[in-house]
């Protein structure tokens, strides 16, 4: 029997390292926003580390997976928003999204076969990783953008599920 989570969002990082908590802020925003308006049920709000095995239990069995984390590029645009989207059903193994620990999860899925239906990473440029509370100003200034995309994300999941095509790629 299929178990009952069809949508996970997993916010990867730590939020004692400054930007690199911008998965968490994300999910306590949309834990706010659920009081007014509910996800679907079996929906999952997780916070992870970057423990491939963590993942894949996470994700396992679902019809979306959304990943948001920090991402750490040279040049930095704090700030900057970039969304990757590995194509799971195909055979060969799906590209690299970056993160080493998101990749490893993802090669170990695809070989266990343990991939979602469809996995959708957001990663937010970083400026500081130090230690320590809080996002800097434009990390912080993301957080309403990316509450938007993963809602964005899963209504329409479900909107090509019911008419059953496959959701649309967003830039």
């Amino acid at each position: 029997m299929r178990p009952a989570t069809r949508f996970a969002v997993v916010a990867v990082g730590d939020p004692s390292r400054r930007d690199a908590g911008v998965g968490h802020a994300v999910l306590c925003r949309l834990r706010e926003r659920a009081v007014q308006r509910p996800f679907p049920p079996g929906t999952v709000l997780a916070e992870c580390d970057l423990d491939p095995g963590r993942l894949i239990r996470l994700w396992d069995h679902t019809d979306l997976t959304v990943v948001i984390e920090a991402a750490h590029t040279l040049p930095s645009h704090p700030g900057r928003i970039h969304r990757l989207e590995p194509d799971v059903r195909r055979p060969a193994r799906p590209q690299a999204l970056g993160p080493r620990g998101l990749d490893q999860a993802v090669e170990v899925a695809w070989e266990l076969d343990r991939l979602p239906g469809r996995l959708v990473a957001y990663a937010v440029e970083a400026a500081d990783t130090s230690l320590g509370p809080g996002l800097s100003p434009r990390v912080a200034a993301a957080v309403d953008t990316l509450v938007a995309r993963v809602e964005d994300e899963i209504v329409r999941h479900r909107v090509a599920a019911a008419r059953g095509t496959t959701a649309p790629a967003t830039a």
